[in-house]
């Protein structure tokens, strides 16, 4: 009986989409402009990678051809000849570039309305919402108050917030409010009951997140995010893909961030994990436990939050390398008649300006031994990918989207 297997590469963008120039993005192309880098030989970190962008296993599945498909250009040491599987290019007709509606809509609900962002003036926030934030969490008061970077202002903040007792608050462009606190100083669990009255608080904005980023460390050069990150997000406007599997008693398993993505509607299954290598064994080891009619989802968040944001370009190179490394072993797990997705949920250029994600097209490469290859265009909306997954599946059609399969 099939089963489905979803690897997103969260930011692994091909392309700006028709609508990039919206959002200052005309002309980002994340994994394009990796492997133009990759390829000019630019001075790189000692020890970590050199040469060309080297992804055989996801060039085979058609990695350079959608990148061709969606952009008229081939990057460098890709190829535009497909060896197996399908290929085409993601559109989203969701609006914004953030990762709930990435998500959502891959999972067959684009998002029908706009989310509330916060002001790119400082301070970002609300007064009355931080009065009444510091007052339900009976907090000193808080630290930043503005668009940041995660780590950036970790570390110009950390020593004070660890001295006052104050968390660092902060947004991006992004519809969300994070919350960074330091573990052991602050504690996790009250950095997560803080969360949860944030959440209230925002949700009547549709502010889509509220996020817990805790870290360790006791100076600016030692402080490091941990993995006990979480988000509280607000659910999804209608059942998406897990809800609908869920509910004719199949298994879903929720690897890395989905739990929290989804708000936890529609999963049976839920595993953490921390990092590609991690993340990659945990999806191995939820296809061993998965049942018949199974879908397994996981976010290989690192792409995003380590090399995306914080501009790594040579980080990222490497990150994409590992994973390509490692997808001969999902490979080889797959049941005759399993089903392999990948694909992601925006951009985030590490080249681009700034530090934001970047509103791309994404790549949909699908594998499975029971499929022969071809390409399946560039699909008008990432609901085709949950409704290829439900047909696969056996699952009442959605209402959003059409399968390419």
């Amino acid at each position: 009986m099939p089963r489905a297997i979803v690897c997103l590469l969260d930011s692994v963008g091909i392309g700006g989409a028709p609508d990039a120039h919206q959002y200052g993005d005309q002309g980002a192309n994340t994994v394009g402009h990796i492997a133009e880098w990759a390829a000019e030989g630019r001075a790189d970190r000692i020890g970590l990678r050199s040469g060309p962008l080297n992804v055989p296993n996801m060039d085979a599945m058609g990695l350079g051809a959608a990148i061709k498909l969606s952009t008229g250009i081939l990057p460098p040491n890709l190829s535009d000849m497909p060896k197996g599987g399908r290929f085409g290019v993601g559109r989203e007709v969701s609006r914004g570039k953030d990762t709930p509606s990435g998500h959502w809509e891959i999972a067959g609900v684009p998002v029908p309305f706009e989310w509330g962002y916060f002001p790119q003036s400082e301070p970002a926030f609300p007064p009355h919402l931080i009065e009444e934030f510091v007052r339900r969490a009976a907090l000193p008061g808080i630290l930043g108050d503005k668009h940041a970077s995660g780590t950036d202002i970790i570390a110009a903040l950390g020593e004070e917030h660890i001295r006052t007792g104050k968390p660092i608050c902060y947004t991006s462009i992004d519809s969300v409010f994070q919350i960074a606190a330091h573990e052991s100083y602050f504690g996790l669990e009250r950095l997560y009951d803080i969360c949860k009255i944030a959440f209230d608080l925002t949700a009547p904005l549709n502010i889509g997140r509220v996020i817990a980023r805790p870290f360790v460390g006791e100076t600016p050069d030692t402080f490091k995010r941990t993995g006990n990150r979480r988000d509280f997000a607000i659910a999804p406007p209608e059942p998406t893909l897990l809800d609908r599997n869920q509910a004719v008693g199949n298994q879903v398993y929720a690897v890395g961030k989905i739990s929290d993505i989804y708000a936890g509607s529609g999963v049976t299954h839920k595993i953490k994990g921390t990092g590609i290598p991690q993340l990659f064994d945990k999806t191995l080891d939820a296809m061993e436990m998965a049942a018949d009619r199974a879908f397994i989802m996981t976010n290989f968040v690192d792409f995003d939050s380590e090399y995306g944001h914080r501009r790594d370009v040579p980080g990222y190179a490497a990150a994409l390398e590992l994973f390509d490394a490692r997808l001969p072993e999902l490979i080889a797990k797959m049941r005759p008649d399993d089903l392999l997705i990948l694909t992601a949920d925006h951009g985030n250029d590490p080249t681009w300006p700034g530090t934001d994600h970047t509103r791309e097209q994404v790549p949909i490469l699908v594998f499975s031994p029971a499929l022969p290859k071809g390409e399946i265009g560039i699909r008008p909306t990432f609901a085709d990918i949950g409704e290829s997954i439900a047909a696969w599946l056996g699952l009442t059609p959605g209402r959003h989207g059409k399968s390419f399969l």
